[in-house]
C-alpha cells in the first residue's frame, strides 16, 4: 500500500558521526512505512518498528511538461484534491491500527463528500481530517464504506473551507477507454502535490491480491503505467477534460510502473444514493467470480454456440465471468460449482461485474435466475440474494483486553470458508494466543460454543475475573486443527464489557458497556506432588526440583521501556512457609503487573511483588502458602561464595519448560557488562559478579540453579534482559549466574516483615586490569595490595558512568574515578561494593586525574525508584524517568517521559515518540506529572494543543496533537497498596476525574499495540496438546 513514511523525535542509536542524521533534521512524524497505505501487488510485508528513519522519501518526478490544455485541466483539478491525514484507532477486520496518509477528491461540494480508498476509510474505526490545496485544514469522517470494493466516502464541513471555494469533480466512468492520456493527482509520500502520466492499456483486469490483508474482488480493475507512490491512494485519474474517469487504488512494488485503478461505476451509484439520501443496498450470492479469456472457458467447457452468442454481442469483450469461489453454507453453495462459466443472469447475457453489481444490488431479498456452463452443458439455478451489508462487521465487543466481531465476508471470502463465527480482530489481553499471528476463529469458551457474537457475549458475561477457562478456536489458514488452550481472564485491569457500533451519522462509533466484572471466586487449598528426577547421582541435588515454581508475569501497560508485555520463567522457592520466590526481574520488571504461580506443574495461586531489587536484576514476589497441599521446599541457600572451577550441577528449565540437568564446572566469574539499550532504556543489571559454566544446557535455559552434591543452592540461574540487536530489530537476552551470598542480607529483612530500604552509589563501575589501573596513577603500594588481596583477578573498578540523581550533586565520585577502597576496605571484588546497601556515607580512597584522594561518598535511597504512577494521554504512556533513563542521561528535562505509545493513536500520528520529554504544554511549564495533568485536563476534545519537548538527544521541538477523549481517554495509573491489584485508576472525562474505566475509549489491553512490543512477547497461553 502506497503510505506516507514519517520519522519521529526518538533517542537515536548509536553510530558513526557519518551515519547520524543533522540533529535538527525532523522528517515529518508518526506515519506508516512506505508502501503501507496503497496495496502493492508482489511486495512483503513491511514491519513498521517505528525506529529512526534518517530522511525523507524521495520526491518522484512527474513525466514530461504538459501542454497548455493539460496545465488549464489541473489547475481545475487540483481545488477538488485533498490530502487525507488519518488513524485507524484499533485493530478490525483485516485492518491492524495504523496511522497513515492519503488522497481523496470531493465529489459534492454542497453536503462535503470525498471519495478516497476503502483501504484508507478503513472498516474498522477512523479518525483524521483533510488538508485542502491551499492548506486548509477541516475534521472528516466516514459516511461509507463498501464491503467489498475499494472505495469510500467521507464527509467534511463545507462551511470550514473559508480561503478558497470548494468544487467538485464530476465522475465519468464511461470516459476510461484504453489509449486514453491520464494524470494522477495526488500526494506524493505525503509530502507535496504530484502530478503523474501514463495511459490507460486494460480496462478488464481482475482486481489484485494483496495478499492477507484487504483485497478487492468480484471487480475489474483498470491498468495504466504512472508509478504513483507514497500517499497516492484516493487519488482522482483524470483525463484531459478534468473528469474523474478512476480512482488509483493500489501498485506494483517489484519495480514495474504499474498502477492499477477503481472503475467508478459502483462509486457514481452510491454517490447517488447518498446525495439523495436512500439507503445504499449492497447484494452478494457469496461467490466470487473472476474475468478469464475465452482460451480458457473454452477448456473449462464453454460450448461453441455460447462463445459465439457472446462474441456477436460483446465484440470487444476478450473474455468471461467464471466461479472462482464459492462460500460454503452461502447461497451459493450446492448451485454454483468453481469452474461454472456464466452467461445469463435473469435472461440477459452478461460478461461483466457493473452490470452483474447492478442486478444483485437491485435484488437484495429476491432471487435471480443464473444460466451456467458447466462442462459444456447448460446448468440453470435459482438462487436468493442476500445483504452484502448483514455480513459485513459493524460492531465489535471488547472484553478481557481483547476485540471480537463475527466474521466478515471479506476474511471468510480470502480463506473459502462459511461467512460465521466469533472472529479475533485484536488478539491481545486474556486472547493472545501463540506470536503475533491474527485469525482466530474461537470455538467454545468454557466448554461452550460460541458460534455468533451475541452467544459469546453472553458466555463471556458469566465467567468471573480472574478464572482459568478452557478456549478452543482455530485459524482461518487451518481449519482442519482445533487448538485448546487454558486462558487466565483477566476483568480488573479491563473491568468493562464493552460494545462499540458504527455510526455513519455521525463517523464515530458509539460505545456501550454491557457488563460489569464478576468477581474473582474464592481460592481454594489444592494438593499436588513434586515430579522426581530418575537416575541422578546425588539425591540431594535433584531435591531442588521442589523448589522450583513456574512464574508468568502479565504485565497491562507498558511502563519503563520494557519491550514485552508477558513473560515466563522459573522462580526457586526461598521460604516455602511463607510463600517467598525469587525471580529474574526480566520476567517480573515492574509491580504493575498480574502474578501467576504454578506450583508442581498442578496448583496456581495469585502472586505479588514484595520487592525489586534494583541493581541485581531479581524481584522477590509472593504467594499464599495456605492454599497450597504439596511439599514444597525453601531452597537452602550457599553462605560461600562459588569459585572459578568448582565443579557444580546445572539443573535448569529449557524453552519447553522441561527440566534439564548436567554436571558442569564453573568457568567464569566476572562483573556483568550487559550493554545499554540504544534505543529505549530500560531495566538492567549492573554493578554485580556474573558466573558462566561449561555446558552448552546454560544457554538454552532461562532459568535454574548451580546446586552442589548436598543439594545447598550456590546460584541462581536467571535471564538478563540486553540491548536490542540493531540487526534483527529483536532483544537479546543473557543467561547468567548470580551467587546466592548476594541475596542474602535481603532475603533475611524480608523474611522478619521489613522492607528493605536499600542505599546504593548513583555510578556503573566497569573492571579494570592492573595495568590500566598503573597508568590512571594507581601507586605501586595500592597495587601490590590489590595481588595480596584478590588472587584469582587483579582488578580495581573504575567510575565508567554516574546515574543522573534529582538534587545533583548527590554523588562525589566522577567518570574515571578509579575506587580503591570503601569504609576501609579494598574493593577487588564486584560483591565488595555490596557495602553501599546500607550506608548512607561512605568513606572513599579513590585515583582522580593520576591523584590519590580521600572522600566522603553519600549513597541514594532506593525507596522511590520504580515507577509508582503512569499517566495514558492521547495514546502515549507518561511517567517519571525511570531509573534506566537515568542512568544513560546526563540532564533530566522534564520528569513527564514518554516511555510508549500506541499505534493509531493521536500521539502516533503527530510523532509524540518514546524517549521524549515533555517540558511544556500550551506554553506552560509541566515540571512533573501533575502538573502535566492539571494542564492537559483543560484542552478542549478534538481541539489542538502544543507540547514542547526535548529528546533524549537534547535537541528541543514543538508538536501539536489534536486530543481525541472518544478513543483515546486520558487514563491516570496510581499505585496503591489499598487496591487488590496494588494500582488504582482514574479517567478524566470533560477535565473531570473518575475512579476507574471511563465511559468511553477502547478497551483494548493497554500493553498490547504499543510500538515498543516488535516481537511479540515471550509467552503464550497454556496450550493444551
Amino acid at each position: 500500500m502506497n503510505g506516507a513514511t514519517r520519522s519521529s523525535k526518538r533517542k537515536q542509536h548509536m553510530s558513526s558521526l557519518d551515519e547520524r542524521p543533522p540533529k535538527l533534521h525532523r522528517a515529518i512524524n508518526g506515519k506508516e512505512s512506505a508502501g503501507e497505505n496503497t496495496p502493492e501487488v508482489l511486495s512483503s510485508p513491511q514491519l513498521d518498528d517505528d525506529l529512526e528513519e534518517s530522511g525523507r522519501l524521495p520526491a518522484i518526478v512527474g513525466g514530461p511538461a504538459d501542454t497548455a490544455e493539460w496545465q488549464e485541466t489541473i489547475e481545475r483539478v487540483v481545488r477538488n484534491v485533498v490530502s487525507i491525514r488519518f488513524s485507524q484507532t484499533c485493530a478490525f477486520d483485516t485492518d491492524p491500527a495504523l496511522t497513515s496518509e492519503a488522497t481523496g477528491f470531493v465529489v459534492d461540494a454542497e453536503k462535503g463528500l470525498v471519495l478516497t480508498n476503502r483501504h484508507v476509510v478503513g472498516s474498522g474505526p477512523f479518525w483524521g481530517y483533510i488538508v485542502f490545496d491551499n492548506h486548509e485544514e477541516v475534521d472528516a469522517y466516514p459516511v461509507y464504506r463498501d464491503p467489498v470494493h475499494d472505495f469510500g466516502f467521507l464527509r467534511f464541513d463545507p462551511k470550514a473551507i473559508k480561503y478558497m471555494p470548494v468544487v467538485a469533480l464530476e465522475l465519468r466512468p464511461d470516459l476510461a477507454k484504453v489509449g486514453e492520456e491520464i494524470r494522477v493527482v495526488g500526494n506524493d509520500a505525503g509530502e507535496k502535490l504530484s502530478i503523474l502520466s501514463g495511459v490507460i492499456s486494460r480496462l478488464d483486469r481482475n482486481a489484485p491480491e494483496y495478499g492477507d490483508g484487504y483485497s478487492d474482488f468480484n471487480t475489474n480493475y483498470i491498468q495504466a503505467a504512472a508509478a504513483a507512490s507514497g500517499g497516492s491512494s484516493g487519488s482522482p485519474v483524470v483525463n484531459i477534460d478534468g473528469y474523474a474517469v478512476a480512482l488509483q487504488a493500489g501498485g506494483r512494488s517489484d519495480g514495474a510502473a504499474t498502477d492499477y485503478f477503481l472503475p467508478l461505476y459502483r462509486p457514481a451509484r452510491i454517490l447517488s444514493c447518498l446525495q439523495k439520501g436512500l439507503p445504499v443496498t449492497r447484494g452478494t450470492i457469496q461467490c466470487q467470480w473472476m474475468i478469464k479469456p475465452f482460451d480458457e472457458c473454452r477448456r473449462l467447457g464453454l460450448a461453441p454456440r455460447w462463445e459465439t452468442s457472446v462474441r456477436e454481442g460483446f465484440p470487444k469483450e476478450t473474455g468471461m465471468l467464471v466461479a472462482e469461489i464459492i462460500l460454503p453454507e452461502g447461497p451459493s453453495d450446492k448451485q454454483i460449482e468453481e469452474g461454472d462459466v456464466l452467461i445469463k443472469v435473469n435472461g440477459e447475457l452478461l460478461t461483466q461485474f457493473v452490470r452483474l453489481d447492478d442486478i444483485l444490488d437491485s435484488s437484495v431479498g429476491e432471487k435471480v435466475k443464473l444460466l451456467l456452463q458447466r462442462g459444456g452443458e447448460d446448468v440453470e439455478v435459482e438462487i436468493e440474494v442476500g445483504d452484502l451489508h448483514q455480513i459485513t462487521p459493524d460492531r465489535f465487543v471488547s472484553v478481557a483486553g481483547a476485540s471480537f466481531h463475527d466474521l466478515s465476508y471479506q476474511q471468510a471470502r480470502l480463506y473459502a470458508v462459511a461467512c460465521k463465527g466469533v472472529f479475533i480482530c485484536d488478539a491481545t489481553g486474556s486472547f493472545r494466543f501463540e506470536g503475533t499471528d491474527s485469525g482466530w476463529i474461537v470455538q467454545s469458551v468454557d466448554h461452550k460454543k460460541t458460534p455468533d457474537l451475541a452467544t459469546f457475549i453472553e458466555v463471556m458475561k458469566v465467567i468471573p475475573d480472574r478464572s482459568r477457562v478452557v478456549v478452543t478456536y482455530k485459524h482461518l489458514r487451518d481449519l482442519h486443527t482445533l487448538n485448546t488452550s487454558i486462558l487466565h481472564i483477566d476483568r480488573h485491569w479491563s473491568s468493562k464489557m464493552r460494545l462499540a457500533v458504527r455510526n455513519d451519522k455521525t463517523g464515530l462509533w458509539d460505545f456501550t458497556d454491557l457488563a460489569e466484572a464478576l468477581p474473582p471466586t474464592a481460592s481454594v487449598r489444592q494438593s499436588a506432588t513434586f515430579i522426581q528426577l530418575e537416575n541422578t547421582q546425588h539425591p540431594a541435588a535433584a531435591e531442588v526440583v521442589r523448589s522450583f515454581v513456574r512464574v508468568l508475569c502479565h504485565m497491562p501497560v507498558k511502563l519503563d521501556g520494557f519491550p514485552r508485555n508477558r513473560k515466563w520463567g522459573m522462580g526457586v522457592v526461598i521460604d516455602a512457609k511463607k510463600g517467598l520466590v525469587i525471580i529474574s526481574r526480566a520476567i517480573v520488571p515492574y509491580d504493575l503487573c498480574d502474578i501467576s504461580i504454578t506450583i508442581a506443574d498442578s496448583v496456581i495461586v495469585e502472586g505479588k511483588v514484595v520487592f525489586m531489587h534494583p541493581l541485581q536484576n531479581y524481584a522477590i514476589i509472593q504467594y499464599d502458602p495456605s492454599l497450597v497441599d504439596a511439599s514444597v521446599l525453601s531452597a537452602n541457600l550457599s553462605t560461600e561464595q562459588i569459585k572459578q572451577g568448582t565443579s557444580t550441577y546445572f539443573l535448569g528449565f529449557n524453552q519447553n519448560m522441561r527440566t534439564v540437568v548436567t554436571q558442569t564446572t564453573v568457568t567464569d566469574i566476572t562483573a556483568v557488562a550487559i550493554p545499554a539499550n540504544a534505543g529505549a532504556p530500560r531495566y538492567r543489571a549492573v554493578n554485580l559478579d556474573a558466573i558462566t559454566v561449561d555446558t552448552s544446557l546454560s544457554g538454552q535455559c532461562g532459568s535454574g540453579v548451580l546446586v552442589a552434591e548436598d543439594g545447598t543452592v550456590q546460584a541462581l540461574w536467571l535471564t538478563y534482559l540486553g540491548e536490542r540487536s540493531a540487526s534483527t530489530n529483536k532483544d537479546n537476552d543473557y543467561h547468567l549466574g548470580l551467587a546466592t551470598p548476594t541475596l542474602l542480607p535481603v532475603i533475611k529483612q524480608i523474611q522478619a516483615g521489613n522492607t528493605p530500604n536499600l542505599r546504593m552509589l548513583s555510578v556503573e563501575f566497569n573492571a579494570i586490569q592492573i595495568s590500566q589501573a598503573r597508568i590512571m596513577g594507581v601507586s605501586e603500594d595500592w597495587i601490590r595490595k590489590v595481588a595480596g588481596n584478590n588472587s584469582s583477578h587483579h582488578q580495581l573498578f573504575m567510575v565508567r558512568k554516574r546515574t543522573f540523581e534529582r538534587g545533583e550533586d548527590s554523588c562525589a565520585l566522577l567518570e574515571g574515578d578509579v575506587v580503591l577502597s570503601l569504609n576501609g576496605k579494598l574493593i577487588t571484588r564486584v560483591s565488595e561494593l555490596d557495602i553501599m546497601y546500607n550506608h548512607e556515607v561512605l568513606d572513599a580512597v579513590i585515583v582522580r586525574d593520576t591523584v590519590e584522594m580521600s572522600i566522603k561518598v553519600p549513597t541514594v535511597s532506593t525507596e522511590d525508584i520504580e515507577t509508582d504512577r503512569a499517566v495514558s494521554f492521547c495514546g502515549a504512556v507518561l511517567h517519571r524517568p525511570h531509573h534506566a533513563v537515568r542512568q544513560q542521561i546526563s540532564k533530566l528535562h522534564s520528569e513527564v517521559y514518554v516511555s510508549a505509545r500506541s499505534r493509531g493513536s493521536p500521539s502516533y500520528q503527530y510523532g509524540l515518540a518514546p524517549t521524549n520529554f515533555i517540558t511544556h504544554v500550551n506554553g506552560i511549564p509541566t515540571p512533573d506529572l501533575e502538573t502535566f495533568i492539571k494542564e492537559a485536563t483543560k484542552i478542549p476534545d478534538n481541539t489542538y494543543f502544543r507540547l514542547k519537548c526535548m529528546t533524549f538527544d537534547n535537541v528541543p521541538w514543538v508538536v501539536t496533537i489534536k486530543r481525541n477523549d472518544h478513543y483515546f481517554p486520558t487514563t491516570d495509573w496510581i499505585k496503591d497498596a489499598k487496591e487488590s491489584c496494588g494500582w488504582r485508576r482514574v479517567t478524566y472525562e470533560s477535565g473531570k476525574a473518575v475512579e476507574g474505566e471511563g465511559r468511553e475509549g477502547i478497551n483494548h489491553d493497554a500493553g498490547e499495540s504499543y510500538d515498543m512490543d516488535v516481537d511479540g512477547g515471550d509467552v503464550v497461553p497454556e496450550q493444551v496438546q
